[in-house]
């Protein structure tokens, strides 16, 4: 009887880990180093999507808030107008039950959904793969738009001095009131439509980054190459004899 042969060039334990080992010209600043079956990223590359996501980030920015001209247009249409009237020595509601000044404040908040939506599919159609920095500009940018809307509407309204404008049209004379918001929480409502449409869309329909490289990260799954050594005998198998 032989003993068993153990086979020779037997892989290290480590040899199934070769991912865990730098490659040479790892360094910093360095090309890129073998990473499992990827390629890690160079600080450089990091830098320069960092720059392109800030710029996509201002320009989305920049777009949404010049879109507040359009809404501040629309609610200076479509607000209704609180009637007074004047008897030369008073100014009065011309309807004292009105909901005209509430109707202001509710149709600029209908605007602000209506924008934050359709911004946010925009945003999503262009750039649908997203990013921090690209949902901080379309919030920025919301918040800016409603803001420019706001004092747009309000400036180009009928004029903020009720006292002068009653003398000019004169006493039993209908006029309009100042274009004024009284809830100024609405203008939050283009943020926050923009922030959950947005988040939707992405979670829905967003790419999925990681999809697929788990699989064969670091010699793991079905699709990931074989260890060096696999196929070789274990240490506790016997090899044929011919003296067996």
């Amino acid at each position: 009887m032989t003993a068993p042969l153990t086979p020779p060039n037997r892989p290290s334990s480590d040899d199934h880990h070769d991912w865990r080992k730098p490659a040479p010209g790892g360094e910093p600043g360095g090309p890129a180093v073998p990473y499992g079956s990827h390629l890690a990223p160079s600080p450089g590359v990091d830098r320069d999507e960092l720059r392109a996501d800030l710029r996509r980030a201002g320009v989305v920015a920049a777009v949404v808030t010049v879109a507040g001209v359009l809404m501040g247009l629309l609610w200076l249409w479509l607000a209704p107008r609180v009637p007074l009237i004047s008897d030369n020595t008073a100014v009065f509601l011309n309807d004292s039950e009105g909901e005209e000044a509430i109707g202001a404040d509710g149709t600029f908040a209908l605007l602000g959904l209506a924008f934050g939506a359709v911004s946010a599919g925009l945003v999503f159609w262009f750039h649908r793969r997203g990013g921090i920095w690209l949902t901080v500009g379309l919030a920025v940018g919301s918040v800016l738009g409603s803001l420019l809307a706001w004092q747009l509407g309000t400036r180009l309204g009928p004029t903020s001095d009720v006292v002068a404008h009653a003398r000019e049209v004169g006493k039993g004379v209908v006029f309009d009131a100042p274009l004024e918001m009284h809830a100024h929480g609405v203008l939050l409502a283009w943020g926050l439509a923009a922030m959950l449409v947005h988040l939707g869309l992405t979670a829905a329909w967003g790419p999925r980054e990681f999809e697929g490289e788990w699989a064969s990260y670091g010699g793991w799954g079905p699709g990931a190459p074989s260890a060096p050594g696999a196929g070789a005998p274990s240490s506790g198998s016997a090899a044929p004899s011919d003296g067996a």
